[in-house]
């Protein structure tokens, strides 16, 4: 007894016909049936009534049919339980991340997989968010951190690490310094400092400024956070960023949350399904990473 004679069987059992059977299979009709009759015959039984028109089981084909199946189905559980322990040794993982953007959590999510898969690649991209997206769509990444705007991308599996409002920033002793929160219209005095077209806060921004209708003057744009307050506290411009981006500079500038902009700034981990057992074991981590402390 043979695995494709089993293959050939139930095809042939489902199908109610030799010669769809040999369609679905792709062998021909002749080598399917020369096949079953050397089942049957190490079977010393008839599983296939063949009197009729169409091609249906005899009671010993009925019976035979359900572990036919059962054996299939085994086999393909030991193919992918290899697969599985195979995709874990080796093989290989793209991460993209926005660029200038340290996340501890997901630097440790990668140390923890490293260590417990050391054979398995990483590599590592920075780009902004929306071209990070693309490429998870594209298959060209695993998996990404990316900036949004009000909700994750749509199509994509997500994991929403950070969701935050924008704050404008400035330096103490800047005029708005005094103020507990700021208006979009309170910027168009100043010249503004925020982060380039394509990652999650800049977009939030200029949605909000569309729906206002301000158009502040955005006079230096920087593609990292830290780069972004560090201008601001220099005087260069106000500061446009979501409240965390604004910590390296603590005791330097004023943080004043922008109360008309109601859209969150969001940061979330995307991917495109979990087929790829690797891929699975690393969100696993990043999950764990990430988990608020209790």
């Amino acid at each position: 007894m043979e695995l494709r004679q089993l293959e050939y069987f139930i095809a042939v059992a489902e199908e109610g016909s030799f010669t769809r059977a040999a369609e679905r299979t792709h062998v021909s009709q002749p080598g399917i049936s020369a096949q079953i009759r050397q089942l049957e015959h190490d079977l010393g039984a008839t599983l296939i009534d063949r009197s009729g028109r169409t091609a249906g089981l005899t009671t010993a084909g009925a019976a035979a049919l359900p572990h036919a199946r059962a054996a299939l189905a085994a086999v393909s559980a030991v193919r992918q339980a290899v697969d599985e322990v195979n995709g874990l040794v080796r093989g290989r993982l793209v991460v993209g991340m926005v660029t200038a953007c340290t996340v501890t959590p997901l630097f440790d999510a990668l140390a923890e997989f490293h260590r417990e898969h050391p054979g398995i690649e990483l590599c590592l991209v920075e780009d902004n968010s929306e071209r990070l997206i693309e490429q998870v769509r594209s298959g060209a990444l695993d998996l990404a951190l990316v900036g949004a705007a009000d909700e994750p991308p749509q199509g994509l599996d997500s994991l929403v690490i950070v969701s935050e409002r924008l704050v404008a920033a400035v330096p103490f002793g800047h005029p708005l310094a005094e103020q507990r929160r700021a208006r979009l219209a309170d910027l168009t005095a100043y010249p503004v400092v925020c982060l380039p077209k394509g990652t999650g806060t800049r977009t939030v921004f200029d949605r909000a400024c569309a729906a206002l209708g301000t158009r502040p003057e955005i006079a230096l744009q920087a593609g990292a956070p830290t780069t972004v307050a560090d201008l601001a506290a220099r005087g260069l411009g106000v500061a446009i960023l979501s409240e965390s981006m604004t910590a390296v500079q603590d005791g330097k500038l004023a943080v004043l949350p922008l109360e008309d902009v109601e859209i969150p700034a969001l940061l979330a981990l995307v991917w495109h399904g979990t087929g790829n057992v690797a891929l699975r074991s690393l969100l696993a981590f990043c999950r764990q990473a990430f988990a608020p402390v209790r």
